[in-house]
């Protein structure tokens, strides 16, 4: 189990900030707001988007997870049914549905203190089901521990991503491992 990585203040984004998604993510940043949590290795892992992309588009996440180690062992908790079953306690334990509740009004509240995105949902699944683990952890490291239940949850089931260093770096410019 993974011990929750400590929460790390949300910071403007510096130019290494900005190369190190591109190489994450093989694609440069779209509304792109800010630092919302560092790896322990010092990457940015999730980063903070502007409620609605230049367009008007409104962004589907507030937090995005960037870290492309952290990103494939979600999935792989995820094609193990993670999400089916945390669904399914939401459903039995209604202290738990309470504190998922109360994770998707933080997260409503924390775009709106950006812009109100009047009606459109928050993300992730909330406050009903578990649709994306991704976004659950974002808004959990993002948020620090206790905030979000199923969040909190998925990176205690997570490895330690950053063990092996960082994922991208000035050597490994666009690679990923």
């Amino acid at each position: 189990m993974t011990k929750h990585p400590a929460p790390t203040p949300s910071t403007p984004p510096t130019e290494a900030d900005v190369a190190a998604f591109k190489a994450q993510l093989g694609r440069p940043p779209r509304g792109l707001r800010a630092i919302a949590h560092r790896c322990p290795c010092g990457n940015p892992d999730v980063v903070e988007t502007q409620p609605r992309l230049e367009d008007g588009t409104p962004f589907p996440t507030l937090y995005y997870l960037t870290c492309p180690r952290a990103a494939s062992a979600i999935g792989t908790l995820e094609a193990d049914g993670v999400m089916k079953t945390m669904t399914a306690r939401l459903a039995e334990d209604e202290e738990l549905a309470a504190a998922y509740r109360a994770a998707h009004e933080d997260y409503i509240a924390r775009r709106d203190a950006i812009e109100v995105l009047e009606g459109f949902p928050s993300a992730g699944g909330m406050p009903d089901r578990v649709k994306c683990l991704h976004v659950l952890v974002g808004h959990a490291l993002a948020a620090g521990p206790g905030v979000n239940p199923l969040g909190d949850e998925a990176i205690a089931m997570l490895p330690e991503w950053w063990a092996k260093g960082p994922c991208v770096g000035p050597e490994t410019a666009g690679e990923t491992s």
